[in-house]
């Protein structure tokens, strides 16, 4: 019998292939880049013009801010309300439900990659947005009669950011298993709705000046969208589950 040694099959092709993945994971990590670099420099000359009193700007969130608070003290109905959303979206209790639907998607689809990004880009958001709090240090609005009372500084809001970065992660999340237009934009709406009414209560309740929900639903959406295009550059396949009850083998990134 010859020991002559046997050729191993097309490494020719494997190596193309390789090479061909290198430079596309290279352009979406560079672009992943540019869109965390985009949030932060918005986020960061949004706050400067504030921190330096940009007359029209403050004169904006001055007047807004207190016209907001003047005609939900007029209806108690309304302030009841804006007090119960701020409480239930209060990020210590969000993070909870956030986590656990998180879960469950891992445990009805199988799609652990996705999952684990999922996770720790909502739990890195939450921490940003703290940062960002502690690195601006710009005050809350000074009202004679405040509808609420909150803590630590003004700048970006925690309420809008974390419902920005949690409602597009869990959407973003679930994008392979909608498998309908109409899902898709029931949930982006869902989404968007959820960030605008976040927003809407910081403003009324005097705790928090427009500028402030601006910057946090910016950074909350921009990280997450950022975090996404990184995570596609380092895993770019992202094969679709059969159904959304069916649980694969086949990870779903």
């Amino acid at each position: 019998m010859s020991r002559t040694p046997l050729r191993r099959g097309r490494p020719e092709p494997l190596s193309a292939s390789a090479s061909a993945v290198a430079p596309g994971r290279t352009r979406r990590l560079l672009r992943a880049a540019a869109a965390a670099a985009a949030t932060a420099a918005s986020v960061l000359a949004l706050g400067l013009l504030v921190r330096d009193s940009w007359e029209p700007l403050v004169r904006f969130d001055e007047r807004t801010v207190r016209a907001a608070v003047s005609f939900a003290s007029e209806h108690p109905t309304l302030v009841d309300a804006l007090l119960a959303w701020q409480w239930v979206f209060e990020g210590r209790r969000v993070i909870v439900l956030v986590v656990g639907a998180c879960l469950l998607v891992w445990w009805r689809t199988g799609m652990k990659t996705r999952t684990w990004w999922a996770l720790a880009t909502a739990l890195a958001a939450w921490g940003f947005a703290n940062l960002a709090k502690e690195l601006t240090r710009l005050a809350r609005p000074v009202l004679d009669e405040p509808l609420t009372h909150a803590s630590g500084y003004s700048f970006p809001s925690g309420h809008a950011s974390t419902t920005a970065a949690w409602s597009t992660t869990l959407v973003v999340l679930v994008w392979p298993l909608l498998h309908s237009r109409g899902a898709k934009t029931a949930a982006v709406a869902g989404a968007a709705l959820l960030m605008a009414l976040t927003a809407l209560d910081r403003v009324l309740l005097g705790a928090h000046f427009p500028t402030d929900v601006l910057a946090g639903t910016v950074l909350g959406v921009g990280l997450v969208l950022a975090s996404y295009l990184g995570y596609r550059g380092w895993s770019p396949q992202d094969p679709v589950p059969p159904g959304p009850s069916v649980r694969t083998t086949q990870e779903a990134r």
